[in-house]
């Protein structure tokens, strides 16, 4: 396997450890801040680093279609390109194909779409993804190109994508080859029926990748649902490698998440969030414009180590945020990417510490209104 990935400590199903990159190790459980195009919304990566953020994720589909992916390569790769020196994990692009793509047609070859951006048309096989990701853009952790059904899927539906996702894991595979400085995780599919869970996962681990993600949740099934397919997904996935869920999610999701096995997330929640006047806490989520906070003169959280979250009273946030001033989406956005980053190592040092589940116990009563 290209990365160590070592288990310091368990508690239950939870795990933490150390994912060892030549970039920077990756503490686990770790949350991945999402640098779509280049960028984590609205934040420098010095902001996005003094949050405590170990690896953050980039986007093949908006990237290869804007500044493109060769582009990215003349200017000396995406971590040279955005001043990110430490590692970055691609996603493959399917997923936005799917979502975001005006006219898109899957083949066996490939998924054929037109962009959003202008329409022009692109094709974007296995082996076309992983060319960008691995040699063009140069992460650090590579996903297979996969297809991801929406929720609720007919059986029959969700099992043709699992299929299909399982043969172009393959693909994934042989056009990656073998390398001792970048990682490829494959994508269990199956949508929210377990047989179809188990058949992905074993011809994943039949192929053999140096992590596993979870794909095919958050995509509107819902916190108790998402928690359901968990309970029997995540422990078909090898114990001794990453376990990955991807577009994950609300601060609830996560520590829920974790209790069932799950070593990685990201989301764009936090920024998304930001940019909209909401600020995540240890007490749930608040809304900035809320006319509550206009003479409020004390800070989202005096013991935070981000300037954000510490230096700011929640009056003038709210100032910002009603004045749609930038700043307001800056500092907001700033306030989310720590918290989520304090939210991961407090549940590190919880999993160390052997009281994980007080810790979860603690955090469901005052998060788990919030999911509803």
């Amino acid at each position: 396997m290209a990365f160590d990935f070592t288990l310091s400590a368990t508690d239950g199903a939870a795990r933490t450890g150390v994912l060892k990159t030549p970039r920077g190790d990756i503490r686990t459980p770790a949350f991945m801040p999402v640098g779509t195009a280049g960028t984590v919304k609205a934040l420098t990566v010095d902001q996005v680093k003094s949050t405590g953020a170990d690896i953050i994720l980039g986007n093949t589909y908006h990237l290869m279609l804007r500044p493109t992916a060769e582009r990215v390569k003349r200017l000396g790769g995406l971590h040279r390109f955005m001043r990110w020196d430490g590692p970055i994990l691609t996603d493959s692009g399917g997923f936005q194909v799917m979502s975001l793509s005006d006219i898109n047609k899957v083949t066996e070859d490939a998924v054929t779409f037109a962009s959003h951006i202008d329409g022009s048309r692109h094709v974007l096989s296995p082996e076309r993804s992983i060319e960008i990701q691995a040699d063009l853009l140069g992460s650090d952790i590579v996903m297979q190109l996969d297809e991801c059904v929406a929720y609720p899927a007919e059986e029959e539906r969700a099992r043709a994508a699992m299929e299909l996702s399982a043969r172009w894991a393959g693909r994934s595979k042989a056009a990656f080859g073998a390398r001792d400085t970048q990682a490829l995780f494959g994508i269990q599919q199956g949508s929210t029926f377990e047989h179809l869970r188990r058949e992905s996962a074993e011809r994943l681990v039949d192929i053999g990748f140096d992590g596993y993600a979870i794909g095919g949740l958050a995509v509107g099934e819902g916190h108790q649902a998402m928690c359901d397919t968990l309970d029997y997904a995540a422990p078909m996935l090898p114990s001794d490698r990453p376990r990955y869920l991807m577009g994950v999610g609300k601060p609830i999701d996560l520590v829920e998440a974790v209790a069932r096995g799950v070593d990685m997330f990201d989301c764009v929640l936090p920024t998304r969030s930001g940019r909209h006047g909401q600020a995540w806490t240890w007490d749930g989520p608040i809304n900035l414009k809320g006319a509550r906070f206009a003479e409020l003169d004390a800070p989202l959280d005096p013991d935070s180590e981000c300037p954000a979250s510490r230096d700011y009273s929640m009056a003038y946030l709210h100032h910002l945020v009603r004045a749609e001033e930038i700043l307001g989406q800056v500092l907001l956005s700033w306030h989310n990417i720590a918290f989520f980053q304090a939210l991961t190592a407090a549940m590190r040092a919880a999993i160390s510490e052997g009281r994980f589940e007080a810790f979860r116990r603690d955090f469901r009563a005052r998060h788990l209104k919030e999911t509803a």
